[in-house]
């Protein structure tokens, strides 16, 4: 396959321009040879390097671990015992995710069912949401939004 261009990278990939630049400059893809007009050139080994950063991102793997994993997969001479516990802490970042949304989801439901139809003044959810101290559960700590 012949070099690409960053334009014709990210569509192979189906990521965005910006994207490619950042792992560029993050590290996490190697600097690419330039044209003589300072034009991006990559090799084939970019679309699957970015297919696998894309996919462990879906996982919600963190920049260090993926930074790990692509070490890893650079040397399949290496034991993939880092792998395993990479995955296993993300497992438990994920699951620990799920409870904080599950207590979230129980929270809301919460406030739903104790809506009422009068004035704002007798709003049960302007209530709840006025008065932490009237959950039934603790959110502090509830992710704000949920993994890319």
């Amino acid at each position: 396959m012949p070099a690409l261009t960053i334009g014709r990278l990210a569509k192979a990939a189906d990521v965005k321009i910006p994207t490619i630049r950042f792992y560029e400059q993050i590290g996490l893809l190697p600097t690419p040879e330039r044209t003589a007009s300072d034009r991006r050139l990559y090799r084939a080994e970019a679309v699957r390097q970015l297919a696998f950063i894309k996919h462990a991102r879906q996982l919600g793997f963190p920049i260090e671990a993926i930074r790990t994993l692509l070490d890893l997969a650079a040397h399949p001479d290496r034991a993939c015992d880092e792998a395993n516990a990479l995955a296993r802490e993300q497992l438990e970042a994920v699951e620990h995710k799920i409870s904080q949304l599950q207590a979230l989801r129980g929270e809301l439901k919460r406030m739903v069912e104790a809506g009422c139809c009068g004035p704002a003044a007798d709003c049960r959810v302007i209530e709840a949401l006025a008065d932490h101290g009237l959950c039934a559960h603790d959110h502090d700590a509830i992710p704000r939004g949920l993994p890319a």
